[in-house]
């Protein structure tokens, strides 16, 4: 499955409590063009012990083998996530954030010049 959408965490690295492998590990939203007031919350799995570069905001396609996670919440209630242990995450743009001050930078650099 493919899963295009904005990285919610900043990866983090995790280790297997059975093989001691390492991996990566982040939320992500997806969500439909325009403002969408309830996205796709999954939990993506990267099992390689290698940084994604990957940062909060980055608009991101993700690809790998949806899961059911089922756990206990600490109230004791049954409940899940969607886990997505994913084969790759590419970064596809920067936040709109950090484009909009690159464009800021840029026009005052060209005032500057004039």
């Amino acid at each position: 499955m493919q899963v295009f959408g904005n990285v919610a965490t900043e990866p983090t690295r995790k280790q297997s409590k059975t093989t001691g492998r390492g991996y990566y590990e982040f939320r992500l939203a997806e969500s439909q063009r325009g403002v969408d007031t309830e996205p796709t919350w999954y939990t993506v799995r990267m099992m390689k012990d290698t940084n994604p570069l990957l940062d909060k905001g980055d608009f991101v396609k993700t690809t790998g083998k949806l899961k059911v996670d089922y756990y206990l919440s600490r109230e004791g209630k049954p409940t899940g996530t969607l886990l997505i242990l994913a084969f790759e995450a590419s970064k596809l743009a920067r936040p709109a954030s950090a484009l909009a001050a690159e464009q800021a930078a840029a026009a005052q650099e060209a005032k500057q010049v004039d």
